[in-house]
C-alpha cells in the first residue's frame, strides 16, 4: 500500500497519519542503526490497517466530499498515463481557443482505439493555475463536443473522466456563453452513436460533470462525489451561513452509494483501503478494469440502440425513486 504524501490531512484520519509517521520514523531508525524493527513494524502495519478500516468503514457524507477532494487522489492525466496507449492530444474547439482544463484525444485503451474527455485539476499550485481548478471554459466544452463528433465519424467509444467542482463561473466565460456551451455538450451526448462510458474519479460538480457524463454507463469510485451543488454552495444558498456544510452534506445526497440507490449511476468502483490517494496505481488499474468491462457489454450494440438506451436511461431518472 501507497502511503499519501500528507500534503493534506483530513480530521479523521489524524490518527491514521500519526501512525504512518511512526511507520517512516522506525524505518529511518533502523536505516541509521541498523537494527531489526521487523516486530514492531509489522506491530505498526497491523496497527495502520485495522485503523484504516476502522475510518473508512463508516464515512459520513461530508467526510466523503473531503475524501473526493484529496490533492493525492489521481487526476485525469495520471489515468491517461496509464491506462491509455500512444494518446495523442487534441486541442481547441476550432471557433475562440483552447481550453487546457478540458483534456481530449485519441489513444488505445486495452488494445482498442478510443476517444478520451476528462478535466484536469492539476496537482501542485503551478498546475492547477494551469489547468484551472478543473474548471472548463465554454471552449472545453465546445472542444469536448468536438471529439464527440470525431468517435461518432470514426465509431469510436469516448471514455470521459469527469473531475470538477463545476463549469467555470468568470464573467468572461459567461460572456462567451457557457451555459449554451455546457446544454450544448449534454445534448451531443444524445446525439452520437457511439457508446460513451464515464466515471466520477472525484468532483462530480453540476452541469459542468453532466457535460460529459451523460453517458450509457455512469461508473463512481466509492469515495467520489456527483451533485448539482458543492455543500459549501448549498449551505450558504439555504441558511445564509456556511457552518451547515455537514447538514448539506446530509441532504444532498451525493454519494456514490446513494446515487446507485437512485438509479443515476450504474457501478461503484471499490477504492483501495484508505482511499484513492493512498494508493493511485490500484485505484487506475480498479477503474481501467470497469471501463474495459462496460465497453465489452456496449462495443457489441448499433448506434442507434447506443443512442436509444442512453435517452431512455436519462429519461427514466426520477420516475421511480425509491422513498428513502
Amino acid at each position: 500500500m501507497n502511503t499519501t504524501s500528507n500534503s493534506m490531512v483530513l480530521d479523521f484520519e489524524k490518527t491514521i497519519v500519526e501512525v504512518e509517521a511512526k511507520i517512516e520514523s522506525l524505518k529511518m531508525l533502523a536505516k541509521e542503526e541498523d537494527v531489526d524493527i521487523s516486530k514492531e513494524l509489522n506491530r505498526l502495519h497491523e496497527k495502520l490497517n485495522r485503523q484504516l478500516r476502522i475510518s473508512y468503514a463508516n464515512l459520513t457524507p461530508w467526510q466523503k466530499a473531503q475524501v473526493a477532494r484529496h490533492p493525492d487522489r489521481p487526476h485525469c492525466l495520471d489515468y491517461v498515463q496509464m491506462l491509455i496507449e500512444d494518446f495523442v492530444p487534441l486541442a481547441g474547439d476550432r471557433a475562440f481557443a483552447d481550453d487546457a482544463t478540458m483534456i481530449g484525444g485519441i489513444g488505445r485503451f486495452k488494445r482498442l482505439s478510443v476517444v478520451v474527455i476528462g478535466q484536469e485539476k492539476g496537482h501542485d499550485l503551478e498546475s492547477r493555475i494551469k489547468y484551472n481548478f478543473g474548471m472548463a471554459k465554454p471552449e472545453g466544452y465546445r472542444k469536448a463536443q468536438r471529439l464527440m463528433d470525431m468517435a461518432d465519424k470514426f465509431n469510436l467509444p469516448v471514455i470521459s473522466l469527469v473531475d470538477t467542482d463545476g463549469a467555470y463561473p468568470g464573467v468572461d466565460a459567461e460572456a462567451r456563453g457557457q451555459a449554451e456551451a455546457i446544454a450544448s455538450s449534454i445534448e451531443k451526448c444524445f446525439q452520437v452513436k457511439c457508446p460513451i462510458v464515464s466515471t466520477i474519479i472525484g468532483m462530480g460538480g453540476s452541469g459542468g460533470a453532466i457535460a460529459i457524463a451523460a453517458a450509457n454507463r455512469i461508473l463512481m469510485l466509492e469515495n467520489s462525489i456527483y451533485s448539482v451543488i458543492s455543500p459549501e454552495a448549498c449551505s450558504s444558498i439555504l441558511w445564509r451561513s456556511t457552518d451547515k456544510v455537514k447538514d448539506a452534506a446530509e441532504a444532498l445526497r451525493f454519494t456514490a452509494q446513494d446515487l446507485k440507490h437512485f438509479g443515476v449511476i450504474d457501478e461503484i468502483i471499490k477504492e483501495p483501503l484508505g482511499g484513492a490517494h493512498r494508493d493511485r496505481k490500484a485505484t487506475i488499474d480498479a477503474v481501467g478494469n470497469a471501463i474495459l468491462s462496460n465497453l465489452k457489454e456496449l462495443l457489441p450494440m448499433n448506434g442507434d440502440d447506443l443512442r436509444r438506451e442512453r435517452t431512455e436511461k436519462f429519461l427514466a431518472m426520477g420516475r421511480n425513486l425509491p422513498e428513502n
